[in-house]
Order: C-alpha cells, then structure tokens, then sequence
C-alpha cells in the first residue's frame, strides 16, 4: 500500500480549509483516511496551519510520501528539517 500524506477539502464553498491526512493513494481526494496530521485554512491572514509533528515524523519515517504542498507546509514548520536530521543521524 502507497501512503501519501496530501491535503482533504473541507468548509464551505469558496471558503476552503483543509486537513492534512495519511491516505492510500489509490483512495478519492476526500474518501477515507488512515489518520489525520493537522489542518490548513488559506484564507485566514496569516494562512493559519496546526500540525501534529510526532504523528507527521511518523508517517515520514515509514515511508509515507507527501505531496508537493503538504511538503511546502511541513517546511515552514520545520519538520522536513528534522526528519532530514533524523535521517543523517541514523547513518
């Protein structure tokens, strides 16, 4: 099974949030999930973002791939940083 981390949309029309989620790939944008990371909301002033970071090394450390924006948001929060860190420390 390919696990990705991506983002599901939420809210109301024209007023997106989104959470951030592992899910197989094979599964539709907003079908099922195998566990949730956090959220995004764009449309506040300061694009607010919560993310679990435990939850999120973990997925990262198994394997799991994150999409593009998912990855862009994880930088921001320093996560990618860490598990980059993690990586190089196991060797």
């Amino acid at each position: 099974m390919a696990v990705k981390l991506r983002l599901t949309r939420m809210g109301a029309k024209k007023r997106p949030t989104y959470r951030i989620v592992a899910t197989d790939s094979r599964r539709p944008r907003d079908g099922q999930y195998l566990e949730l990371i956090g959220t995004y909301s764009p449309i506040d002033q300061d694009n607010q973002v919560k993310i679990n970071e435990e939850v999120a090394l973990k997925w990262l450390n198994n394997g799991a791939i994150p999409t593009d924006t998912v990855r862009n948001l994880f930088s921001k929060e320093g996560i990618m940083k860490k598990f980059a860190d993690s990586k190089k420390k196991d060797k």
